[in-house]
């Protein structure tokens, strides 16, 4: 038998069928439970199938997912960020508050919330490439950190454990525009952050 019989043999064994291929796929069980539920809630619940409906579905799932969108491609690169559920309360008390606080334009308060937030993450990865520890650790130390800054600054500024509205301040109807309209399509109100999600998940596709 020669070297050309022998590479012939190797890489027909090595040949694997188009259906094995698509089991190994990791993303499938996703696509199958995602897929599972649909049809269990479109048999057992009469109304899930209407419009209004999955519009409501999926402004709930945007609001999940926006956040799970990044989380996903840590946990693809073998990390995993504790902290950022709490992060989603932290970045929404520091745009309010400062906003209501220093009298600035609401779209300045989601700026320097934007700051706050890249300076955690960076700090996560400061902490993580310097000391060697799992991700899990140290992002369990910030989740802790966060939550009792979270109670602590709302504390001693407002003396309440929640914030004053802003829905009065400048630059809010742009913001809530962006961030919290509707759309109508076909009739329909869908909330544009269900434009948001998609969005994200296709950038992070990419």
């Amino acid at each position: 038998m020669n070297a050309t019989q022998v590479k012939t043999a190797d890489e027909r064994i090595l040949q694997t069928s188009p259906l094995r291929k698509l089991l190994g796929r990791p993303e499938l069980g996703s696509v199958v439970g995602a897929i599972a539920v649909f049809v269990f809630f479109a048999f057992f619940a009469d109304s899930f199938l209407h419009a209004a409906s999955l519009s409501t579905v999926l402004y709930a799932a945007s609001t999940i997912g926006i956040m799970a969108v990044p989380v996903a491609l840590l946990m693809i690169g073998g990390e995993f960020d504790l902290s950022a559920g709490v992060m989603v309360t932290s970045s929404a008390l520091v745009s309010s508050m400062f906003s209501y606080q220093m009298t600035a334009n609401v779209w300045v308060g989601v700026g320097v919330s934007l700051l706050v937030t890249l300076a955690v993450g960076a700090f996560n990865g400061f902490m993580l490439t310097r000391t060697r520890l799992p991700s899990f650790i140290i992002t369990l130390g910030t989740f802790l950190m966060l939550t009792g800054l979270n109670l602590g600054f709302t504390k001693l500024v407002d003396g309440t454990v929640s914030t004053k509205s802003i829905a009065d301040m400048e630059g809010f109807p742009s913001a809530r525009d962006v961030f919290a309209s509707t759309i109508t399509i076909g009739g329909v109100g869908f909330k544009v952050t269900i434009l948001w999600w998609l969005a994200l998940v296709a950038v992070a596709s990419w």
